[in-house]
């Protein structure tokens, strides 16, 4: 989240940096190369990232190289059934020698903080995150403390183990700007994986810093200083709107599903050296913006129909600009 003195960078700079970010983070993460760029395109959008994938497939090394190479502040929380909110924001602890309570800041007051399996602990402990992800603040003892600048929430989520998790509730699924799948790397990549653990020597795979926490507010106002051609937003709208209408889902997009959809379309834009968004760029981020917002009918559900294909589905129905102007 910038401020207006905030001085922006340029696209062409913020195009360069995003590459070199990228580079540094593909040291230690084989492969998953599109996924990353999404994910930092988030970052840059001012948005938060909920992986979403089996267990063992880089998604924390991803979470920390990324905050490494940004120069960020790095906490990372394992969430279990008995995490209370206090754990996350921090709490009030009494000091004997001022007889007086004194604030213990919690994990979250970092630049990335990485929620990690946050489907295994509670509601009541996943809400502790939704003032953070919304405002950048926490409520803590009726007094509010602003968080760092920038912050953001990288969480994870293992979508195949049930027992003794909680799914997320749809408010806090929608503060998630993307959800990203990894996926299995082919045998390739898992050759080098290997290798390069064999070759360093060692467990950890460092990553250096590019940038720093000033450097990425200046690239996060240079992304937010880049204008949107007005049929690109109506193409955006229109993509929403049709979830509200689709037979598949019960309940569709809200507007932040629109706002991030072109939010997100621009820092893409950006990070690929333009100063304009096409619709190519919306149709790239459609389905980890969209479909983590929609709801399945029970029929649907059934039939084994998935948010990701109602999404690609629209994709092919909706009609998109013909031309687009630069802005």
């Amino acid at each position: 989240m910038t401020t207006p003195d905030t001085a922006p960078l340029a696209v062409t700079q913020v195009a360069e940096l995003g590459r070199r970010v990228l580079d540094e983070v593909g040291t230690a993460v084989v492969g998953m190369r599109d996924t990353l760029e999404i994910a930092l395109a988030t970052l840059l959008a001012g948005g938060h990232v909920l992986f979403e994938d089996v267990p063992g497939l880089g998604k924390t090394l991803a979470a920390r190289s990324l905050a490494t190479a940004l120069g960020l502040d790095f906490a990372r929380l394992q969430c279990t059934p008995d995490l209370l909110p206090s754990d996350i924001t921090g709490s009030s602890v009494f000091d004997p020698a001022s007889r007086a309570f004194e604030f213990r800041p919690g994990p979250v007051f970092t630049g990335l903080f990485l929620a990690d399996e946050i489907n295994r602990t509670a509601p009541k402990t996943q809400s502790a995150l939704l003032e953070a992800m919304a405002e950048r603040q926490v409520s803590v003892d009726g007094v509010t403390r602003p968080l760092p600048r920038p912050f953001h929430v990288v969480a994870t989520s293992n979508p195949v183990e049930y027992e003794g998790t909680y799914p997320l509730p749809e408010a806090q699924l929608d503060r998630f700007m993307v959800r990203l799948a990894v996926g299995y790397p082919d045998r390739e990549q898992e050759s080098e994986v290997l290798l390069r653990r064999v070759a360093r020597r060692q467990e950890a795979a460092p990553v250096s810093s590019v940038v720093d926490a000033a450097m990425v507010l200046a690239m996060q106002a240079g992304v937010e200083a880049v204008e949107v051609d007005r049929d690109v937003v109506r193409y955006c709208v229109d993509l929403a709107a049709a979830t509200r209408e689709h037979s598949s889902l019960e309940v569709g997009a809200s507007p932040r599903g629109s706002q991030n959809l072109l939010l997100l379309a621009r820092a893409v834009a950006v990070l690929d050296g333009r100063d304009y968004a096409l619709p190519e760029d919306v149709k790239r981020v459609a389905v980890p913006v969209l479909a983590h917002r929609l709801t399945l009918t029970p029929t649907a559900w059934a039939s084994a129909v998935r948010a990701e294909d109602v999404v690609r589905d629209l994709l092919r129905t909706v009609a998109g600009p013909a031309t687009v102007a630069r802005a």
